[in-house]
């Protein structure tokens, strides 16, 4: 029966399409309540409760459709779409400023950007802030192509599918620029390693700490009828470390 499987779907569908945002909104409220900080963690928990009234709009007015003439004239078609919005633009504002940490007004040499960037030509930056918006209303778009019938919501929906993943593609890398230069900027880490080779002082010091009495040690193997002896073998002589720090 399709009108039993098409009331199944009612319910099915909205909850499965709000479990992601919900794993992601009830992580952000655990971490406000071990943090007990309202910034970033409620306002994250925010952006994704914003998915919920995507949903149940969405799911509203295609469970009311067969009680208006027109689609226009459903109420929550218009509830749907506002909520649509303020999710796009929520996000969107989230995936640029928090997440990408771009749009600083104090950066000087990259407008729009931020002072410091990794990637070597800021038109990477401009390309993913502009496709990052274009791909966030697929919803709009997908909804435009499919009601006037220019493709099958079968492909659409395939399609979007697609690109949703070359986006989150394309996030990740900015996601994690920032990350790592938020990291160096706290001295969590550091963005440049040095390779440069040891001075012949700091060899001394590392052979001297070696060859002390928890320094290196060679293990033999067992002989028969005798004892495992551990026997700990010097790198170095006084000797020739004193000419060494003579020579230094």
């Amino acid at each position: 029966d399709t009108s039993q499987c098409s009331s199944k779907s009612y319910i099915v569908r909205p909850i499965v399409n709000c479990l992601p945002a919900w794993f992601r909104f009830a992580q952000c409220l655990r971490r406000y309540r071990d943090s007990k900080e309202a910034f970033p963690h409620l306002a994250n928990a925010g952006k994704y409760s914003t998915t919920f009234a995507v949903v149940i709009f969405s799911t509203l007015r295609a469970v009311n459709a067969d009680k208006y003439e027109s689609k226009y004239d459903n109420p929550y078609f218009y509830l749907w779409i506002l909520a649509a919005v303020v999710s796009t633009l929520y996000a969107y504002t989230w995936d640029i400023k928090m997440d990408w940490g771009l749009l600083d007004t104090s950066a000087t040499e990259n407008k729009l950007l931020r002072e410091e960037t990794v990637y070597s030509s800021p038109a990477f930056y401009y390309f993913a802030m502009i496709e990052d918006i274009m791909l966030r209303l697929m919803w709009a778009i997908s909804y435009i192509l499919t009601e006037n019938e220019y493709i099958s919501s079968d492909i659409m929906t395939s399609l979007s599918s697609f690109l949703e993943v070359f986006r989150r593609f394309v996030w990740n890398f900015f996601r994690l620029e920032n990350e790592h230069l938020n990291n160096c900027g706290k001295f969590r880490a550091v963005r440049d390693i040095s390779v440069a080779p040891l001075d012949s002082s700091d060899q001394t010091q590392i052979l001297r700490m070696m060859d002390e009495d928890n320094g290196v040690v060679n293990r033999r193997r067992k002989r028969a009828g005798k004892k495992n002896k551990d026997d700990k073998q010097v790198l170095m002589s006084e000797e020739s470390i004193q000419e060494i720090d003579e020579i230094n």
